[in-house]
């Protein structure tokens, strides 16, 4: 592949919906450089794309690397084509997922838009999804901007889901002139977050994302039209790795390593990504970090001007000394709770999980189809059929309904005492959703762009039931996912099914239901699809007498 030349571009910005969006001058302009290469230490060159202000000096540099090329643009458009993203706001020149130099550089910084290893028109015949090379390329190409004339040697990374995963990478590599990072909504741990959601193999979005900027052995262009060297096929190795073994630990970075000012966002919206970012701001060993968790959809937030406004406060503190910027005076988390679709309110607190929060127990009661605040002396069974049924039973639902106001915000876990006839195993998916006091729907955003979601859903694969002790919390289990135990015949076991993390709001005479079954509880969509189950036969749920099974919730202080 031939090397692209270098060469330098004017650009007009100020005079523009984008421009004036964020109030600029309407003479505001900068340079664009293209195809300039950095050199890593085992001498490839990565190309990338710098975009600096136009007065000669040194700036503050914002940096992200991407496998979706330096040079696709525009990438406004992109968002257009991806159904219910909302009403993004951003300019051709802004890469797909990243910071938008329109906003940044009249601001007073240098973008660094990176092509990955082996992509694109950097070098390198492989390129790994996810592994210590990105970590290591990430701190090279840190140290490199480093010392350009046109850098004060302060660098920060920015950018949503890949870049922001690519980050974690970065940051635990500890480059000496990485000064700040934001990581926005960003996986860290693929296995558990992605490729297999409670052991249970992610057919829908982890393989179509893989089958379209994946590179099969040999081909040069995959389906996106993106140029690169060979790569493993994610998707077979899901098929042969179905455990966390060293293969997914090795693509999952030491965050506790990393100990950069941090200011991480994540979504109750974004089954994908949420984990990650609460794990991040959890592990890490930094002693600034902040934490925002919104309910809105994933692109159009990141890019409002409100957003950028709380980004620009924390990096200029770190990156350029501004030490009225008033970051050091905004709490720790900032976290919205919802009321329904697009309506909630922000609260702030000093930490996660939020202090003060009680974790109550909601016992299962199939007689009554309730959540009991109390265990039932009796024991019972409740019975569906394990596999999607439009004649039997196939699935358990129970209510409770709140005599008022409370806010569930945080961890949740089902603990179930289940067994199955007909099967060795059993997937069981998990489904929370809100209803009015009139008994109507109260949908949320769910999936990062969806408009029909529900409160949380959760996941297990009961042969993947064990748990780590260590890293297990009384209202957070953590399943090792290193062997398999499957059922005996008519063996009765306990399982702790971790929910995914969320904030919302009941009011008097509002309702949460439990909904437990062997499939998707949401199939209006493509992301999060598990159609590989080990299901046949019935499951059976087991609750009453000696049979603890209930819903943990978190319930704040209102």
């Amino acid at each position: 592949m031939a090397t692209p030349a270098p060469h330098q571009e004017l650009i007009v910005v100020g005079n523009t919906r984008v421009g004036n969006a964020y109030g600029l001058p309407k003479d505001a302009t900068f340079l664009l450089e293209r195809n300039v290469f950095a050199t890593m230490r085992d001498g490839a060159r990565l190309a990338t794309n710098v975009f600096r202000p136009v007065a000669p000096g040194r700036y503050p540099v914002l940096m992200h690397m991407a496998h979706t090329g330096k040079d696709r643009y525009p990438g406004d458009q992109v968002y257009q084509r991806i159904q219910d993203s909302g009403g993004i706001v951003v300019s051709e020149w802004a890469g797909f997922e990243a910071q938008d130099p329109v906003y940044w550089v009249p601001n007073g910084y240098v973008v660094v838009v990176a092509d990955c290893r082996a992509t694109w028109d950097s070098d390198g015949d492989y390129f790994d999804f996810m592994c210590p090379q990105i970590g290591r390329d990430y701190h090279d190409l840190i140290e490199w901007a480093a010392v350009q004339e046109w850098s004060n040697g302060n660098i920060g990374t920015n950018g949503v889901s890949y870049l922001a995963m690519t980050q974690w990478w970065g940051a635990a590599e500890q480059p000496p002139h990485l000064k700040a990072f934001v990581p926005w909504e960003g996986s860290n741990d693929i296995y558990r977050e992605w490729a297999f959601n409670g052991g249970i193999p992610d057919t829908g979005f982890y393989r179509i994302y893989m089958r379209r900027y994946m590179m099969r052995k040999g081909q040069k262009i995959n389906e996106a039209g993106w140029r690169g060297g060979e790569t493993d096929d994610m998707i077979a190795k899901q098929s042969e790795h179905p455990l966390d073994d060293e293969f997914w630990r090795n693509k999952h970075p030491d965050l506790t390593r990393i100990n950069v000012p941090a200011y991480i966002a994540g979504s109750w919206s974004s089954d994908l990504h949420i984990q990650g970012a609460l794990e991040g701001y959890r592990q890490i060993a930094s002693q600034e970090k902040w934490l925002e968790i919104h309910a809105r959809k994933e692109w159009e937030y990141y890019y409002s001007r409100e957003v950028v406004e709380r980004q620009r406060r924390f990096l200029d503190y770190f990156l350029k000394g501004k030490h009225d910027s008033g970051i050091m005076e905004t709490p720790r988390v900032r976290f919205e709770v919802r009321e329904r679709f697009f309506e909630g309110r922000v609260k702030f607190a000093g930490d996660f999980p939020i202090p003060g929060t009680e974790y109550r127990k909601l016992y299962l009661d199939f007689p009554t189809a309730t959540l009991m605040p109390t265990p039932t002396a009796k024991a019972s069974i409740f019975r569906y059929r394990a596999l999607q049924s439009a004649t039997e039973c196939d699935s358990a639902q129970l209510s409770v309904t709140f005599r008022e106001r409370t806010e569930l915000v945080g961890y949740m876990k089902l603990r179930l005492w289940v067994s199955a006839d007909g099967a060795d195993d059993m997937d069981l998916h998990i489904g929370l959703k809100k209803f009015d006091k009139y008994g109507n729907e109260v949908t949320l955003m769910d999936f990062d762009h969806c408009e029909k979601g529900m409160v949380a859903s959760g996941r297990l694969r009961v042969s993947h039931r064990e748990l780590d002790e260590q890293k297990s919390t009384p209202y957070r289990p953590w399943h090792k996912h290193q062997r398999l135990q499957p059922l005996s015949p008519g063996e009765l076991v306990p399982v702790d099914i971790a929910i995914l993390p969320s904030g919302t709001a009941f009011n008097p005479g509002e309702q949460l239901r439990l909904i437990i079954q062997g499939y998707d509880v949401l199939r209006y969509h493509y992301r999060h699809q598990h159609d590989e189950t080990v299901n046949q036969g019935y499951h059976a749920l087991h609750s009453g007498g000696e049979y603890d099974s209930h819903l943990l919730v978190p319930v704040i202080p209102v």
